[in-house]
């Protein structure tokens, strides 16, 4: 006698799987959907996850940990689809009592489930075999569902790692011009000198692309979020920020050698994908009223900095109050994905003294005459 709801649930659940390995997978563009296994499973793992690293006090511990998350879910989540259309087939079986030739296991959904996992992963021990044609037919559809599943894992993950990559150098080559971490401040302060505005007109340009790039990968495969960079200190939303904030710093009226149609046009695709990646994470705007990045004080500093190097922000109050405006329209979304992937924002302004990245090694090579002229070059030359 056949067994309805087995047939309807293991059936249920193969389109369920398959249908969540299709949007995630193979449709490029953001899923809109409530409901979806793939968002609950990041949901309900990343949290945990954040909070064990959170218990670790050194940061470097804690980013090491963090960094784990991402190719780890990645391989957590094609597992559970797999295990998934496991045991949708073995309800399929058991519901339909199909009949098979030699018995592996004493329960009959034993043998059903075994059955469905040497299918899906076309092993064919042949200790289990079907002996009716619904038995045969249903063998042949898993099988070939499983070849199509291992091809697609196989074109998937190519596919996140070279995103990641080309995010990567991007984020990697603003390390000399604007510090580690990246300020916009360090920024402008580097791109003096006679070629220091077609430096960071071009600059602008790559970040434009680079913004539209992020936006297109990230909303199609949301897991390289995850993902973190190489050095703790360095981040694909810490690196969007302060591009963000030098535009935000043309957009108010810097003076100096800034395009502020590049700035406007650069300003309007990085945003862009900032709005969009905080929809897809369902995180809500945070209010900066106490999250302020640049108080009065930091502000004052930030214009004898910038007067040094070149570049005037007119101290009227004007610019104050559309500085501030041009701020609210992305600092809150950037709060927001910050605080959700537990990741530092950048500062407007050093307070210390730190190192870039390519200054420092973990080898203590003797002194030289080179070393001790690449150690002596001032940032500002960079």
């Amino acid at each position: 006698m056949l067994n309805l709801l087995a047939i309807i649930g293991g059936a249920v659940l193969v389109a369920a799987v398959l249908w969540e390995t299709f949007e995630t997978i193979v449709l490029p563009r953001r899923v809109t959907r409530q409901f979806r296994m793939t968002r609950y499973f990041y949901r309900w793992t990343w949290k945990p996850w954040g909070v064990l690293a959170g218990l670790r006090k050194n940061k470097k511990k804690r980013e090491s940990l963090l960094s784990y998350y991402g190719p780890i879910s990645l391989l957590l989540l094609l597992a559970l689809w797999a295990m998934a259309l496991m045991f949708g087939f073995a309800l399929i079986h058991y519901g339909a009592h199909t009949e098979f030739s030699g018995a592996v296991l004493p329960s009959r959904f034993g043998n059903d489930l075994y059955m469905s996992g040497t299918t899906l992963v076309t092993l064919g021990l042949g200790d289990l075999t079907p002996a009716t044609p619904l038995a045969r037919f249903l063998t042949v559809l898993e099988a070939g569902i499983g070849f199509g599943f291992l091809a697609l894992v196989i074109g998937y993950l190519p596919v996140i790692y070279q995103s990641f990559s080309r995010r990567e150098v991007t984020i990697s080559l603003l390390d000399a011009r604007a510090g580690s971490p990246p300020t916009a401040t360090e920024l402008l302060r580097r791109h003096t000198g006679p070629y220091g505005a077609d430096a960071l007109l071009q600059l602008l340009k790559d970040w434009e692309h680079w913004s539209a790039d992020l936006m297109e990968s990230h909303l199609s495969y949301p897991v390289l979020a995850y993902f973190r960079s190489q050095h703790d200190n360095q981040s694909w939303l810490g690196s969007l920020t302060a591009i963000l904030d030098v535009c935000a710093l043309a957009m108010a009226g810097l003076e100096g050698g800034m395009c502020q149609y590049q700035a406007r046009t650069t300003f309007a695709i990085a945003r862009h994908a900032l709005v969009d990646l905080s929809q897809i994470f369902v995180v809500k705007p945070v209010a900066t009223d106490s999250l302020n990045r640049l108080p009065p004080g930091d502000l004052t500093v930030m214009r004898q900095l910038l007067r040094e190097s070149g570049f005037l922000l007119p101290e009227e109050e004007g610019t104050a109050d559309q500085l501030a405006h041009t701020r609210s329209l992305y600092e809150p979304y950037a709060f927001a994905l910050a605080r959700y992937l537990s990741i530092e924002l950048p500062p407007w302004i050093r307070h210390d003294v730190i190192k870039d990245n390519w200054k420092t090694t973990a080898w203590k090579p003797a002194p030289s005459k080179v070393c001790a002229e690449a150690a002596a070059v001032p940032d500002e030359h960079f």
